[in-house]
């Protein structure tokens, strides 16, 4: 039997694994591979200040939507929400890297570096260190995916728009996709907001016209490397 691949999706924010790759997530764990989530922030200090509470509900919230994806483990780094830009670079970049090298992925999803969330912008950065193509690095892919309600929300420009060059075709998984972010009630919006039950059907359908399937979710990818076994 071929090896399967290890996969590693990386969140900034509980909700940004569903919103980015959920559908694509369900489609590596229905050929067989295994789906890591790495869950950067607590997502919730900033956001609700006051409500402690909030992180463990996150975290809850989170659980259900491992067992409707089909994730296999969830490493929580716990670091201060809407605040990576104000971590040391090296800091970052090591805490990344050594999450990495432990997982010892064969692909990466990490947020894209035009996002308009400044902690998606440093996870890519950091990504980008902990991925570089030097001995002893296994990774052999890594792309960035789209988050509603960041992605195309800043200004769209030369330096920052997003261009997928690689679709994953989630039509079979769009109903996990929404299932899981219903998850996340307290990140839901009412329609039109990107991040509305409505909202990311048509997205999901917008990106299924680009390659005539009926949903899909989209990734620029960054770096693959065809010889690594």
């Amino acid at each position: 039997m071929d090896r399967k691949n290890k996969v590693l999706v990386i969140a900034a924010h509980p909700d940004d694994e569903v919103l980015g790759v959920g559908g694509t997530i369900a489609f590596h764990v229905n050929i067989g591979d295994q789906v890591d989530l790495l869950m950067v922030t607590e997502g919730s200090s900033t956001q609700y200040q006051g409500q402690p509470e909030k992180i463990q509900q996150k975290k809850d919230e989170l659980q259900k939507v491992k067992e409707i994806l089909g994730i296999h483990n969830i490493y929580y780094l716990d670091l201060p929400d809407m605040k990576l830009d104000t971590l040391a670079n090296v800091e970052l970049n090591a805490t990344i890297s050594q999450k990495i090298s432990q997982i010892n992925p064969d692909i990466v999803y990490t947020h894209f570096y035009g996002d308009v969330n400044s902690d998606h912008q440093e996870l890519f950065k950091a990504t980008m260190v902990a991925t570089r193509p030097v001995e002893n690095n296994n990774v052999k892919k890594v792309l960035c995916y789209y988050t509603p309600s960041s992605t195309e929300w800043n200004i769209q420009n030369s330096n920052n728009i997003f261009m997928p060059n690689v679709f994953v075709d989630i039509s079979k998984f769009l109903n996990q996709k929404i299932e899981a972010m219903n998850c996340y009630k307290s990140e839901l919006r009412p329609y039109p907001h990107p991040r509305s039950e409505e909202a990311l059907v048509h997205i999901a359908k917008y990106w299924g016209l680009h390659t005539g399937v009926h949903a899909a979710e989209p990734f620029m990818l960054v770096r693959e490397v065809i010889n690594k076994g």
